[in-house]
C-alpha cells in the first residue's frame, strides 16, 4: 500500500493497494485510516460507496482518498502526523504506508472514500 500526496483535490491523500497475491482481494467497505496517534479514525464519505464491492486480480489495483483538512482552514484540533495505519475490513491487519517526511495536516474535517476500482473515482471525493 502506498500514500501519495496529490495536487487536486487540495488536501488529499490518495491510498493505493495492489494485489501481490494469486487469488483476487476483495475490498470492502472503506480504509479506516488512523494518523498518529488518533483514538479515533475520519468519517467515510457515505455518498461514495459503490455499487459493487471492488474486487482486484492479481497484480490489480484498488483506490480510496483521504481529505486531510479543510480547505478553508474552518477544521478544528488539527496538528501534523507522521505516521499512518490502515486497517482493512477484518479489523485485523493494518498496513502502514510512509507518509512525507515532514508529516501530513490532519483536522477534524478529515474523511475517507470508500475503496474504488478507478484512480479518478476515489479522488472524486
Amino acid at each position: 500500500m502506498t500514500a501519495t500526496e496529490v495536487s487536486r483535490p487540495l488536501n488529499h491523500l490518495l491510498l493505493t493497494v495492489t494485489n501481490t497475491g494469486s487469488k483476487n482481494c476483495h475490498l470492502i467497505g472503506y480504509p479506516a485510516a488512523r494518523f498518529g496517534e488518533a483514538q479515533s479514525v475520519p468519517r467515510a464519505f457515505e455518498d461514495s460507496k459503490p455499487q459493487a464491492v471492488v474486487t482486484l486480480a492479481p497484480g490489480e489495483s484498488g483506490y480510496a482518498s483521504v481529505l486531510l483538512s479543510a480547505a478553508d482552514g474552518s477544521g478544528s484540533n488539527g496538528h501534523t502526523a507522521k505516521s499512518l495505519a490502515v486497517f482493512f475490513n477484518d479489523g485485523a491487519s493494518a498496513a502502514r504506508p510512509s507518509l512525507p517526511a515532514k508529516g501530513v495536516y490532519v483536522d477534524d474535517s478529515a474523511g475517507v472514500s470508500y475503496w474504488q476500482s478507478t484512480m479518478a473515482d476515489a479522488l472524486a471525493w
